[in-house]
Formats: structure tokens, C-alpha cells, sequence
């Protein structure tokens, strides 16, 4: 049996002649910007040049600023990643890595804005931020 009082949670009755302890609900902060809170919230590092891995192979996000750079126009994240296997800059084993790389550039954008890599072009594509 159970039982919900104000500035409570929940919390299991005891057996007659015992008594329980009340536990005060956290309180939560207010967020008024989400967008805001996210970049408050995760503090940008400092700009750093394209990061290789141990095997030698880029990032996934340095490998699709470089298929960017040699595209020269805006590319959506199938294509980047089409490209970035293709010429040999990125390897995944992952199932949606055109997904993956969305979000990671989304990230980029939210957490640097203007010293992002990355800007959001027409129609779901990216282009190099200048």
C-alpha cells in the first residue's frame, strides 16, 4: 500500500506501530532556453585540429569537414559519410552512421555556435562554417 502526500514521494506504508521517514522532493531547475542550457551546460573546448585515432583513421566529425572542404558546396550526412569511407578517412561497424554523424555535427553547432566547424545549410545539409 502506498501513499502520496505533498512535497513527498512516494513511499511504502509500514506495518501499524512503526512509523517512516518522509522523504522531501527534490526540487528542479527551471530552464527557460533548452538551447542555452545545453551550451551552459557543456562548456566548448578549445578548437583542435582534425583528431586521429590510434589505427590512424580521422573522427567522424574531422572526416566529414574534410569531405566538406574538398566538396566545396553543402553536402547532407549520407553523402559525407559515403565519401569519408570511400576515399578511406573513416571506418564504422555502426548500423545509421549518416545518423551519428547528424547528431555529433548538431552537437558541434549547440555547444561552439560560431566557432563550430559546421553550419546548417537548406534542405538537411551542412556546409563549413567560415
Amino acid at each position: 500500500m502506498t501513499k502520496k502526500t505533498k512535497n513527498t514521494k512516494t513511499t511504502k506504508t509500514a506495518k501499524k506501530g512503526t512509523k517512516t521517514a518522509k522523504k522531501p522532493a527534490k526540487k528542479k531547475k527551471v530552464i527557460t532556453d533548452s538551447a542555452e542550457a545545453f551550451r551552459e551546460a557543456n562548456v566548448a573546448a578549445p578548437k583542435k585540429k582534425a583528431t586521429r585515432k590510434k589505427d590512424g583513421k580521422m573522427s567522424g566529425l574531422s572526416a566529414a569537414a574534410k569531405v566538406l572542404t574538398e566538396a566545396g558546396k553543402p553536402l547532407n550526412t549520407r553523402t559525407m559519410v559515403e565519401r569519408a569511407i570511400e576515399k578511406g578517412y573513416w571506418t564504422t561497424n555502426g548500423k545509421t552512421p549518416a545518423a551519428t554523424i547528424y547528431a555529433a555535427i548538431i552537437r558541434e553547432i549547440a555547444q561552439k555556435g560560431d566557432a563550430s566547424r559546421f553550419a546548417k545549410a537548406e534542405g538537411g545539409k551542412f556546409t563549413l562554417n567560415h
